[in-house]
């Protein structure tokens, strides 16, 4: 009798405890499979709906309004810094509890968080590290500028700095592995866009030394010297082996060397995912480092940053340039076989919301807008209308967002956004053609209105003849090609819906004046139409 009482209170002590224990889920990790990337959160393909806040409003304070704006975009995950200030106020003196707050107040709103590590570096310079370092500047220096003068940026050469970085940031990482069980925080930033401003490198004594000395045998590899176009030599000197580019590489070595060994230390204690950041240059001209942000992991020096810290996973390009060309093209050099593309900031404007197509369609993991909580000011009108493109597009693309981050992982996905001279463009989908017109207002006949250049279209082929078509301002004609060239074709259905709980919700079936006048129409408002095609 005893011994079934006793038991029968081990089997209820132990489901008491099993019922209180929160369930432990798979950390997130990036997976790559025939150069194509993919983040996988709770063990599944993820696209982050990113929203990205201002750089002062992680406080509890501001929190309320932030999360105001989070529920009004419709995003799924939340960038938001974490401050070294703010964590080792005192040598050694760790406090998460703004940490503890914001992953507390994450879950509470369902979304996920990727924290960015403002530390030794913030847009090139060091203002988020403690007041105790600001005040040693001897132990932690700055970097010295051509002529001798102070530059207002970290040196990537002090041993001390390093240690102290990566000692705070490992601390952080140690914090997360046991706070964070059901893996709210899915992805960190280390530093924020490194690099320096009015110097292209440090031209301190010890830096001068370095800078005179051997290349490092990593990026003396063949494949990575063509990779930077020079020749392929076993040894030399910075200036001896790189040229006229001979500073900024060894400025980009320099930091990517010292951020690797941040992220290796903490990847060793809890292997999130990690990137950094660019702030980036005309990736058209080619310019010299004395025009940007140089040491940064700006298109031109990937290869070094790929070999100076390879527990980085990625380099991740913020876009604020203008121009369809140049924005393009950007997201063409950071979607590598070995980089997946993440634009974890773009500028806050009506046009730059088109290009999250472009980036699902590249196979990419995330895009956010930068600065969508107003900064702690009244929410005025113009916010209202910055956010409401990047609103629509994300209720459309959230419902869908496991299967649209399956596919672009598969590869399935094409886009194409409108460009500022409104040509029309054509997608290639094998047995069939679709050419993109932009300015309509959902009506295939209608006379184009162009009011910007913001139309886009994402397809999604499902199989040879059934497709998904996600889009606003444009309208689509469908042309057999291939083994279908020249046949007699029509549309077998094109229905207009929206996703529910991952699955298509029919809200109509489009047929005569919808269809037949020049194609399907998107208007100002997103919408998903699915697309079945016969060859007859």
């Amino acid at each position: 009798m005893i011994k079934s009482i006793l038991l029968n209170l081990a089997f209820l002590l132990t489901a008491k405890i099993a019922f209180c224990q929160v369930p432990v889920a798979p950390i997130p990790k990036l997976v790559t499979s025939n150069g194509r990337h993919s983040l996988i959160v709770d063990g599944k393909p993820y696209f982050m709906l990113g929203a990205q806040v201002h750089n002062s409003s992680a406080w509890p304070a501001m929190m309320p309004q932030v999360w105001k704006a989070v529920q009004q975009i419709h995003a799924n995950t939340v960038e938001i810094p974490i401050y070294w200030e703010q964590v080792e106020p005192q040598p050694g003196k760790y406090d998460f509890s703004l940490i503890n707050t914001l992953i507390t107040q994450s879950r509470q709103h369902n979304v996920r968080l990727v924290l960015l590590w403002f530390a030794t570096w913030k847009n090139g310079s060091n203002h988020y590290m403690p007041a105790w370092m600001k005040k040693d500047a001897v132990k932690y220096p700055n970097i010295t500028g051509k002529k001798g003068q102070p530059i207002d940026s970290p040196s990537p050469h002090s041993e001390a700095t390093l240690a102290a970085d990566a000692k705070a940031f490992t601390a952080v990482m140690t914090y997360l592995k046991g706070a964070d069980k059901q893996r709210t925080v899915i992805m960190v930033q280390v530093e924020n866009e490194p690099g320096s401003w009015d110097t292209v490198r440090d031209y301190s004594p010890v830096a001068q030394k370095l800078f005179e000395s051997s290349v490092p045998a990593a990026l003396l590899k063949p494949d990575v010297l063509k990779a930077l176009n020079v020749p392929v030599m076993s040894s030399g000197t910075w200036k001896q082996v790189f040229g006229e580019r001979a500073d900024e590489y060894f400025q980009a070595w320099s930091i990517a060397h010292f951020i690797g060994q941040v992220a290796a230390a903490g990847k060793a204690i809890y292997p999130l995912p990690l990137y950094v950041n660019a702030a980036l240059r005309d990736p058209l001209t080619n310019p010299m480092a004395n025009e940007y942000e140089s040491g940064g992991p700006t298109d031109n020096v990937i290869p070094i940053w790929k070999a100076a810290a390879p527990e980085v996973d990625l380099l991740a390009p913020d876009i604020y340039l203008s121009g369809s060309d140049k924005v393009l093209k950007v997201l063409d050099l950071y979607s590598r076989p070995d980089n997946a593309l993440f634009v974890p900031e773009a500028g806050f404007k009506l046009e730059n919301s088109k290009y999250l197509y472009e980036v699902i369609a590249r196979g990419g993991i995330g895009f956010s807008p930068f600065g969508i909580d107003n900064d702690g000011k009244t929410v005025s009108e113009e916010a209202v209308t910055r956010i409401e493109p990047f609103a629509q597009d994300y209720a459309t693309i959230s419902p869908m967002a496991a299967e649209i981050a399956k596919w672009a992982y598969e590869g399935k996905i094409n886009a194409v956004v409108e460009h500022e001279d409104h040509a029309d463009q054509t997608i290639d989908l094998g047995q069939w053609e679709v050419t993109v017109s932009f300015g309509g207002d959902g009506r295939g006949n209608a006379a184009p209105v162009y009011d910007g250049s913001t139309g886009k279209l994402m397809i999604v082929k499902l199989d040879e003849n059934n497709f998904l078509a996600i889009g606003s301002r444009c309208h689509i004609k469908f042309k057999p090609i291939g083994n279908n060239r020249g046949k007699a074709w029509q549309y077998l259905s094109v229905e207009e819906g929206d996703y529910e709980s991952a699955v298509f919700k029919p809200l109509r079936v489009l047929n005569g004046d919808e269809t037949d006048w020049g194609g399907p129409g998107f208007g100002q408002a997103p919408k998903v139409l699915r697309v079945a095609l016969v060859v007859r």
